[in-house]
């Protein structure tokens, strides 16, 4: 018989993950949240059947930590020796060198398993109002092993299969925090500086899908990414001169009215795009 499911954090990816899990999986969800109007919110709208407990991580199959990363690992800290040694510890970081060490250290030394997971879904808004069963539907969940066993593995790949997930991949997270740094952390970087133009406040009728597709993420929870931010510091740095140099290279074109050299950079960018079938 599957165990219970708890859920730490149930924001907007903690809500989802609950909603999805409750309803779609079937399983028994358990949940725990600072704010105890969430709990309520959570348990009214059947997303858990209620407040976990210390003895629900004793006898949990699964604990999800959808928490900020420095608060994951306190999590971890606090609740370490409550975790039963059956249980698959996972987390939902946007980042993996900084907390992953940090949590396979504390499962190893308490005899439970640590899987690094990150689903690759969200959305502007934030909290458990914003969640949804559907957030996941065709999403990618990449899963960093960190030394644990493949039976742990594919049982965390199959669960989030059954919520949604069209594929999953799998990476280290020395990896993971490369390619995020680049599909995730520099859009919305970008997104910010754009939108710190003066002209963004008189955008109203003069813009259309190319505004909307760049701003979007600008809605940002400012908190979460600045320790996402700095948490991969190395890895974005990389990005951000990589973007950087690339945005100079087409400003000192129109600057120098090279119309070769920017019909080049453009071509380059297009061609790229292309190519992947996108």
């Amino acid at each position: 018989m599957d165990g219970n499911i708890v859920i730490a954090g149930l924001g907007l990816i903690g809500g989802s993950l609950a909603k999805g899990l409750s309803g779609r999986a079937g399983r028994r969800v358990l949940g725990i949240d600072k704010d105890p109007q969430v709990i309520r919110d959570a348990v009214a709208c059947g997303a858990i059947e209620r407040e976990a407990s210390p003895e629900d991580l004793r006898d949990a199959e699964f604990l999800f930590l959808c928490l900020y990363p420095q608060a994951d690992v306190d999590f971890m800290a606090e609740h370490a020796a409550e975790i039963g040694q059956q249980c698959i510890v996972t987390d939902t970081c946007g980042i993996k060198n900084y907390v992953c060490p940090a949590l396979q250290k504390i499962a190893q030394q308490y005899g439970f398993t640590f899987v690094g997971g990150h689903p690759m879904a969200g959305k502007e808004r934030s909290g458990f109002a914003a969640s949804e069963a559907e957030l996941f539907d065709g999403a990618s969940y990449i899963l960093v092993p960190c030394g644990a066993p493949q039976e742990a593995v594919e049982r965390l790949q199959k669960l989030v299969l059954q919520i949604g997930f069209g594929t999953t991949v799998v990476t280290t997270p020395e990896h993971h925090d490369e390619m995020i740094a680049f599909t995730s952390q520099i859009p919305h970087v970008l997104a910010c500086a754009y939108v710190m133009s003066p002209h963004c406040m008189e955008h109203r009728g003069c813009s259309a899908g190319s505004y909307r597709d760049v701003s979007r993420v600008a809605r940002i929870n400012e908190t979460l990414w600045s320790e996402l931010f700095l948490d991969n510091r190395e890895a974005l740095l990389k990005e951000l001169d990589t973007l950087v140099e690339n945005i100079t290279a087409i400003r000192t074109a129109v600057d120098q009215n090279d119309v070769p050299a920017l019909r080049e950079l453009l071509r380059r960018g297009r061609e790229r795009k292309e190519a992947l079938g996108e």
